[in-house]
């Protein structure tokens, strides 16, 4: 036999139960957003700190660059992007140059001491050659400068470099062979002064 206090329960479940549906749903949307963006961190973080890396030279700010990246993922979605490597580029791109143009302060790998480990003479030498082929590419002309830091470092190809940096495929393609160009010729004369 059904009282009313159950047939005010069967309403009650009633009303409610769409309620709780929606709430389900919304949850489960939440889920997948949160699912989207880690799978995206997951898979591109390490290209998106290169990218940033790429245009500072500096791993703390390049680390700063991609948590800024991953908000603005999070605020935006990446419902109408088509080639999320590429917007990824751009977006990174566009930050580090930002932060790139603020003033900058003491940078810690400078202070840090040399390895005193069995092979410091190799390292130092290492490094020294490392730094000095960043040093050549960061004295190249920005117009050939990001064109190759985005190609060799950042593996883009030139039509995702083309998209980043606003210009035709063409004059990528020319750029990087210009800028390698550069890079060849300044390297062939450091190595003869050291003879």
């Amino acid at each position: 036999m059904r009282t009313a206090v159950h047939r005010r329960m069967d309403m009650a479940a009633q009303v409610t139960g769409p309620t709780l549906r929606w709430q389900e749903t919304a949850t489960l949307a939440e889920a997948d957003e949160f699912t989207t963006l880690e799978t995206v961190v997951r898979e591109h973080a390490r290209f998106v700190f290169k990218v940033a890396y790429g245009v500072l030279r500096n791993s703390h700010d390049a680390e700063d660059v991609v948590q800024e990246v991953y908000l603005r993922v999070h605020r935006a979605g990446l419902k109408d992007v088509q080639d999320v490597r590429a917007w990824l580029a751009r977006v990174t791109f566009r930050l580090a140059l930002d932060r790139q143009r603020r003033p900058q302060g003491v940078e810690l790998d400078a202070i840090e001491p040399l390895s005193h480990g069995p092979d410091a003479e190799h390292l130092a030498i290492q490094r020294q050659r490392v730094e000095q082929v960043q040093r050549l590419i960061a004295a190249l002309p920005e117009e050939l400068r990001y064109p190759l830091v985005l190609s060799a470092m950042e593996e883009l190809n030139s039509r995702q470099i083309s998209e980043v940096l606003g210009i035709a495929e063409s004059s990528v393609r020319g750029r990087i062979f210009r800028a390698r160009q550069m890079l060849k010729e300044k390297l062939s004369a450091l190595s003869e002064m050291k003879r």
